[in-house]
């Protein structure tokens, strides 16, 4: 492709390279010279303009934009048509958005021509949603130049894992001066939680906060076909040898991983029953406000895979705006400093 000034004689098929006004009217950038364009900018006196030829072996902005889009579809993405160089990616389903990194990395490394830009891997989506723009800077690339990116993207770098329906059980345990009303505020913002990955609160069981007891509960709520478990206790899961994963533990499953590096959502338990995730939920989860669990709950209901490793990986973010209803704000979770000399002898 050349580019620069351009005699109006030898303008025709050029592309315009910025907008003008001409004859009263105005004509965008990445306007064809037709032989009637021509004809009107010699009427105004114009003798050059600023354009692009496009030489044998380049391929158009558009055309271009289109090629480097349908090469990075996957599952639940969808490309709209092509306008200034640009192609739109939108979600066609509800879920996380899916993107790899190393794929988009590749592809924008190819030339400062070929531009792509995503959401961040995991991201919540929404059908409709953009997840990804292409954006070719110049008004043509050669075509060995998108042959190359093509060649470089792997099959379906960008897609959506959908939700996946689950019938979820819920089990919250009581100690002595619990309200009634906490239990109710909790079972309704875990209900609505779950309705935003299209997932529903099949069953509940309030317990004692006892091994036994909960262990009673998880066994009904198995009987009832909820195919996850949420925990939540009086009293936050402070080690794995408490009340909620040795009650997993007595019916049989496993307790895959204790704590996280995201706060809110320190305290949270990830274990297994047979093939139902059981979550023990920290505290903070009563809150409808983002936090650590959120990250785990979304991924299972999605069918992406957690591990201990992924957990363990969160960190980097995982310091996220904190909720009111922790009985400890982090912020003032600090040490006190002990009084020096001079104060303790004035007391």
């Amino acid at each position: 492709m050349k580019f620069g000034d351009v005699p109006v004689d030898q303008a025709e098929g050029c592309v315009l390279a910025h907008s003008m006004t001409v004859a009263g009217r105005k004509w965008p950038k990445g306007r064809v010279l037709s032989p009637a364009d021509l004809f009107d900018l010699r009427a105004e006196g114009v003798a050059t303009v600023i354009a692009a030829r496009l030489e044998p072996g380049d391929v158009s902005e558009d055309a271009a934009a289109v090629r480097i889009a349908q090469a990075v579809l996957g599952p639940g993405v969808e490309a709209r048509g092509a306008a200034t160089g640009r192609v739109n990616l939108h979600a066609t389903a509800g879920g996380l958005f899916r993107v790899n990194a190393e794929a988009v990395n590749r592809i924008n490394s190819v030339s400062e021509a070929v531009t792509l830009a995503t959401l961040p891997d995991l991201d919540l989506v929404e059908p409709g949603r953009m997840v990804a723009t292409v954006k070719i800077i110049p008004f043509a690339v050669p075509e060995d130049t998108l042959a190359l990116a093509e060649f470089l993207t792997p099959a379906e770098p960008l897609s959506v894992a959908p939700w996946r329906g689950r019938a979820v059980g819920l089990v919250q345990t009581r100690v002595a001066g619990t309200k009634e009303s906490v239990l109710e505020k909790t079972a309704a913002t875990t209900a609505e939680r779950l309705a935003g990955c299209d997932s529903v609160l099949a069953a509940e069981r309030r317990c004692a906060h006892t091994v036994q007891a909960v262990a009673a509960s998880l066994r009904a709520l198995k009987a009832e076909d909820c195919d996850m478990v949420l925990m939540i206790g009086a009293s936050a899961i402070t080690d794995r040898g408490d009340v909620l994963p040795a009650a997993l533990e007595a019916v049989g499953g496993r307790v895959e991983h204790f704590g996280m590096p995201v706060d809110p959502g320190n305290l949270l338990m990830l274990g297994w029953w047979e093939d139902a995730a059981v979550l023990g939920l920290p505290g903070c989860a009563r809150s409808p406000k983002l936090n650590g669990a959120d990250w785990v709950l979304r991924r299972l209901i999605a069918d992406v895979l957690v591990t201990a490793r992924d957990i363990m990986g969160m960190g980097v973010g995982g310091l996220v705006n904190d909720v009111p209803e922790r009985p400890l704000p982090r912020a003032r979770a600090v040490a006190v400093p002990p009084p020096s000399e001079t104060e303790g002898a004035g007391r």
